[in-house]
């Protein structure tokens, strides 16, 4: 039976010890000491999380966490909701851009139906369909506290299975029409930040419709009340299954001592709400690029990030993850 506190409670810090090594070792190679910066601070951040000096990275998966989003009936996206059932099934084909950087690192997906508004029945869809996507938060709770726990549980157990098969190092994907109005409102919640500076255009608003959206998330916030401090109640009241399971999978990587990397603004909204819930889950993530969306600068401002790569990508899936894994092993061959 899953239990959340169980799981916060058994979170550790880095090895400290693993990581004084591998600078010694960094330092002792042919250059400037401190000359490859961010790839030292990869290798030195890989080396704590596993506790080996040379971690094996080989073996990668992106966990792409598939819902929709009752939200999406309030016109905040340009997209209808029967896009997250069409590109859930993309994934399978391997035509989509998290397929092709994947394949592009060496790295394979997960596709998860957390809560898709479809009936989808395929080998390569995991079904952990929770509902058939969440409540609208303009007008109450996206959903309840069990279900909540429920969907953080999905990623926990996601990151469990991945581990037993050998994967060493995860990434974190998302699809869901609406997905970006869920993780503003999540966002401006936690950190209390004004609504127009963490609501962006989505996939290609209009003016008008992009202040529509600032209305919604401004709604869901005063409908709801969510209580700042509480991490699992922002979640519960504004957030998406797919956000809650990639809390639970950031709450796996750090469970079991396993590097995740951050895709965008989705994803970082999941891991605001992981490290609210436990501030060690910081250490275990690593930065990947800065999206194009607005809220983004807000997300690494509460996380203390500064990713390396600053390529206005704004697709979501988990396409800045396989980027992230690309430094990742480059990191590592130095």
């Amino acid at each position: 039976m899953f239990d959340l506190q169980t799981i916060l409670q058994a979170i550790t810090p880095l090895d400290k010890n693993a990581q004084v090594q591998a600078k010694a070792r960094l330092d002792n190679l042919t250059k400037p000491i401190g000359s490859l910066g961010t790839l030292e601070t990869m290798v030195i951040a890989l080396c704590g999380i596993t506790g080996d000096i040379i971690p094996d990275i080989r073996k990668k998966c992106i966990i792409i966490m598939c819902a929709d989003n009752g939200v999406e009936r309030e016109g905040v996206s340009s997209c209808p909701r029967e896009v997250t059932a069409t590109v859930t099934c993309n994934f399978t084909k391997g035509i989509t851009g998290v397929n092709v950087l994947s394949r592009f690192v060496g790295a394979d997906i997960q596709i998860i139906d957390i809560g898709v508004d479809s009936d989808i029945n395929h080998p390569q869809i995991l079904n952990k369909k929770i509902a058939y996507g969440t409540n609208n938060i303009a007008l109450g709770a996206a959903m309840t506290e069990l279900q909540a726990l429920e969907a953080i549980a999905v990623g926990f157990y996601a990151v469990e299975n991945l581990v037993t098969q050998g994967v060493h190092v995860l990434g974190m994907g998302e699809m869901g029409i609406g997905n970006t109005t869920t993780s503003a409102a999540v966002i401006a919640a936690l950190s209390g930040e004004a609504v127009s500076e963490v609501v962006g255009k989505g996939a290609g608003l209009t003016s008008q419709a992009f202040a529509h959206k600032i209305h919604i998330v401004e709604q869901a916030l005063s409908v709801n009340q969510p209580d700042p401090s509480n991490a699992l109640d922002v979640l519960q009241k504004l957030g998406g299954f797919d956000i809650a399971g990639l809390v639970g999978t950031c709450l796996g990587a750090a469970y079991f001592k396993k590097p995740i990397v951050l895709d965008g603004f989705i994803a970082g909204a999941a891991a605001l709400v992981a490290i609210r819930l436990n501030p060690l889950v910081a250490h275990y993530l690593i930065a990947s690029h800065t999206s194009a969306e607005p809220g983004t600068a807000v997300i690494n401002r509460q996380l203390g990030i500064t990713p390396p790569l600053m390529l206005e990508m704004r697709l979501g899936e988990g396409t800045g993850a396989a980027m992230g894994f690309f430094l990742i092993d480059a990191a590592m061959a130095t």
